[in-house]
């Protein structure tokens, strides 16, 4: 674990936990518009969550790489 923190480990997980950390807002707030203010089914919110998790995601990364 000491060879990760020599060659900038923390920047790594700092990176990778701001994409998970905004992936994981984006789909929750998708599913829960979609689910109790559209009233659409559960396995339709499902899919637009994942949809927008996986969209927030790859801007979280594009953004982290800048």
């Amino acid at each position: 674990m000491s060879d990760l923190v020599a060659i900038g480990g923390t920047e790594v997980v700092k990176k990778w936990g701001f994409v998970a950390m905004h992936a994981a807002i984006a789909a929750s707030f998708m599913f829960l518009l979609q689910r109790f203010f559209l009233n659409a089914s559960q396995e339709t919110s499902l899919l637009w969550a994942l949809f927008f998790a996986v969209c927030a995601a790859g801007l979280a990364y594009k953004q982290s790489t800048r």
